[in-house]
């Protein structure tokens, strides 16, 4: 047992899947696992662990932002071994050719955030993906015919933006989407010798406005789940 999680040695899996929302982590487990047991729910962040085609996997909701996400990832790596992180969360489009529900995987994840100014004072550390995860993620995607795109995330601290078009200023510099963990999760993964990856479903646009409900943001987006389950057999 940790400080946020009250799973007992061994109830986690070395690979885990991280949604912010904890009720599409028991969407997930519900959907995809088989044999699913929850074995957190502090706080309301549900975890559960099951098997997908006879491996056991595990999925953690993490809250929003990145403080929230690197507790959970602390204790999940420091308190309970694990090896494999994958977020699978919603993003807004920063680009006129990624539209809702597109998926992306972020090869690296620029920020608003000041987690890593403590750590680099007046440098830039900048977080990537693990190769490995990202290979098979996008050797899986490919295989199966599911569109992607890969490349720079922007995490941020805030949601709502005081200036709206901001936006622009990072599309600009070729940023495809915006989330708020993958940029904390990449850097706690590195410190700890771990991988993760981020895989992205578009929930909405900053470009044209569009977006989907808190419905569909909770319990749909399916073929990033199958991506990730798939990328950590």
């Amino acid at each position: 047992m940790s400080t946020h999680i009250e799973a007992k040695p061994g109830e986690i899996a070395e690979s885990v899947l991280l949604p912010g929302d904890p009720m599409r982590a028991k969407w997930i487990a519900e959907t995809f696992l088989e044999n699913a047991k929850c074995y957190n729910d502090v706080r309301g962040m549900l975890g559960y662990t099951g098997t997908f085609r006879g491996k056991r996997i595990s999925v953690q909701g993490t809250g929003m932002g990145i403080p929230s996400a690197l507790i959970y990832c602390h204790e999940l790596i420091n308190d309970y071994g694990v090896k494999n992180l994958i977020r699978v969360g919603s993003a807004g489009s920063y680009q006129k050719n990624i539209n809702l529900r597109d998926i992306v995987i972020a090869m690296a994840a620029s920020s608003t955030s000041g987690i890593n100014n403590t750590r680099f004072v007046n440098c830039d550390y900048s977080p990537t993906a693990d190769f490995d995860l990202f290979m098979k993620a996008t050797l899986y995607a490919k295989e199966n015919n599911i569109p992607i795109k890969a490349g720079n995330v922007l995490s941020s601290d805030q949601f709502y933006e005081d200036d709206f078009n901001n936006y622009k200023k990072w599309a600009d510099f070729g940023v495809l989407c915006v989330e708020m963990e993958a940029a904390g999760l990449y850097t706690i993964a590195a410190k700890f010798n771990v991988k993760a990856l981020a895989i992205l479903t578009i929930s909405d646009s900053l470009v044209t406005g569009e977006s989907t409900t808190a419905d569909e943001r909770e319990g749909s987006f399916s073929k990033m789940i199958e991506i990730a389950l798939n990328t950590v057999l």
